[in-house]
C-alpha cells in the first residue's frame, strides 16, 4: 500500500467527522523532506477557519503515526480549485447554479447551467437561439469542468 493511500486511510474517518470530504492526498518528495498536501472539500466553500481547524486534527493525525517514518514533513491543505473535475453527485449539487462544460464520451461538447442534480445525472439550462433544458447521465460524460463567470448576472443565487 502507497504512503498517500495509508495516509487517506488514516485521515478520512477524522475528515468526515469534521463534515468535510478528502478529495486527494498527494505527497511530493524535494530534497530530504516529503510534502503531504491533502485536498479536503464540503458540501459549500471552506472557509479559513475550517481549514484551520482540519488542518490541526491533519497534524496531529499525521505527527504520530507510525507509517510516516523519520522524514520530515510539511503538511498543505488546501481545497479543491475550479479546475477540478466534477466527477461525484456531490461536486454538481455544490455547484448548483454554475456554468459548466462537459464533453461527453461521444465527443459533443455541452455547456449550459446547472439547475438540478442527483448521484446519476444532471439538469442543464443551454441558451442558444432558445432556452432549452438536457438531462446528461453521469456515465455518459467524459470530463466535466465549471466556467469562470466575472460578470455573472444572477451572483446572487
Amino acid at each position: 500500500m502507497s504512503l498517500a493511500q495509508m495516509i487517506q486511510d488514516a485521515l478520512g474517518p477524522i475528515v468526515r467527522e469534521a463534515g468535510f470530504y478528502l478529495e486527494d492526498v498527494l505527497i511530493a518528495s524535494p530534497g530530504n523532506r516529503r510534502v503531504v498536501t491533502c485536498v479536503v472539500d464540503g458540501e459549500k466553500s471552506l472557509n479559513l477557519d475550517e481549514v484551520t481547524l482540519i488542518s490541526r486534527e491533519i497534524a496531529a493525525l499525521l505527527d504520530e503515526a507510525p507509517f510516516m517514518g523519520e522524514t520530515p514533513f510539511t503538511l498543505e491543505v488546501t481545497s479543491p480549485g475550479v479546475d477540478r473535475p466534477l466527477t461525484q453527485g456531490r461536486h454538481w449539487k455544490k455547484n448548483h447554479t454554475r456554468l459548466v462544460r462537459a464533453v461527453m464520451i461521444s465527443g459533443e461538447v455541452i455547456s449550459g447551467r446547472i439547475l438540478d442534480s442527483d448521484d446519476h445525472s444532471v439538469r442543464l439550462s443551454i441558451e442558444e437561439k432558445v432556452t432549452r433544458e438536457v438531462e446528461l447521465q453521469f456515465i455518459e460524460i467524459k470530463k466535466a469542468l465549471v466556467e469562470i463567470e466575472f460578470n455573472r448576472k444572477d451572483e446572487a443565487l
